[in-house]
């Protein structure tokens, strides 16, 4: 999985047993009936090529019904000939202006380029782009999305915070949920900031934005460690007399288990039970919604939360925002 909405996929073989459009088209139909979502499919010997592919299949998706196979080299170039340079992968404007002032204007005309004049006047990302062009993979399939390095929780408030309480209430809110988000990622984190600021853009008033930060000794999971340690780091941070408008906690220096050697005089040891209950809640969270199960920091009114009456409906994960036709 590439991004929210993308994804590349490893055929190697299936062009034994399958004509590879009929199988794309396989795929655009199967997508299609579970999500009622229109995808196109691009399929190439390389990641960039792929995406050329899946870039046609878009822009001609009358003609080509949604499915582009690039694996014939006498079709690689003739696409690659009908599209300008800045539509290939990775090339912003900028580059993209400079290969244009260089005389290269369309995709053939970059994969056609001498590999030692690319390198010589650009760097190894383009060299690889260039690469993948003429069908050499450089870039690998990733089996597993890398690990995060850090988790941010922050909102813009729906209406500004003035007063502590409310304040302690957004970073435990915000805490409790990098936390569930730390333990989907099964992992242990040692860094807990809070950071807090008010509106930069606010007439005759003055600006004020701080962050605060705890390092623990024991890495942890556990969603009471993670609030107290956000909540310390706001009282050294927080200022009476703003009027804040957003705030934060985020988590970083991770470890994949939550074992590390303990301090002699280490207040922060693992609490008994920690693992058991953190599942506990967030299986009943996962299973009755979200806040089902909360901590009383967290508060009962929240007023500071973000205004969601234009939310966009979400048709494909709620059923409950399901088109009713009477």
């Amino acid at each position: 999985i590439y991004s929210i909405d993308e994804a590349f996929c490893d055929l190697t073989g299936v062009r034994n047993c399958r004509d590879l459009t009929d199988f794309g088209r396989e795929i655009r139909a199967t997508v299609l009936q579970r999500t009622h979502l229109t995808v196109g499919v691009g399929i190439a010997q390389t990641k960039t090529l792929a995406k050329l592919a899946n870039h046609a299949a878009k822009k001609w998706q009358r003609q080509t019904g949604g499915v582009v196979d690039l694996s014939n080299l006498e079709r690689q170039r003739k696409l690659m000939s009908a599209l300008p340079v800045d539509d290939v992968w990775g090339i912003g404007r900028r580059i993209s202006k400079k290969l244009d002032a260089m005389g290269i204007k369309t995709v053939l005309d970059l994969a056609d380029t001498d590999i030692r004049f690319i390198r010589k006047h650009f760097n190894v990302v383009l060299e690889r782009t260039v690469r993948e062009l003429r069908g050499e993979p450089c870039l690998q399939l990733e089996e597993f999305a890398p690990t995060k390095q850090e988790i941010i929780c922050s909102r813009s408030f729906g209406e500004r915070i003035t007063d502590y309480p409310s304040m302690r209430q957004a970073i435990c809110s915000y805490a409790a949920r990098a936390a569930e988000k730390l333990r989907s990622e099964h992992q242990y984190c040692r860094f807990i900031s809070t950071f807090i600021k008010t509106s930069p853009f606010a007439l005759n008033e003055p600006y004020y934005g701080n962050s605060a930060s705890v390092k623990l000794l024991t890495p942890t999971q556990d969603s009471r460690d993670i609030i107290n340690a956000a909540t310390r780091s706001l009282d050294a941070i927080w200022q009476a007399g703003h009027r804040y408008q957003k705030a934060g906690v985020m988590l970083g220096d991770f470890f994949s288990q939550g074992v590390a050697q303990l301090n002699l005089f280490d207040d922060n040891a693992p609490r008994p039970g920690s693992e058991q209950l953190m599942t506990v809640m967030d299986t009943l969270n996962a299973k009755e919604g979200r806040g089902t199960l909360y901590f009383a920091g967290q508060g009962i009114q929240q007023q500071w939360q973000m205004k969601r009456a234009m939310l966009s409906p979400r048709y494909t994960t709620r059923s409950s925002d399901l088109l009713r036709v009477k």
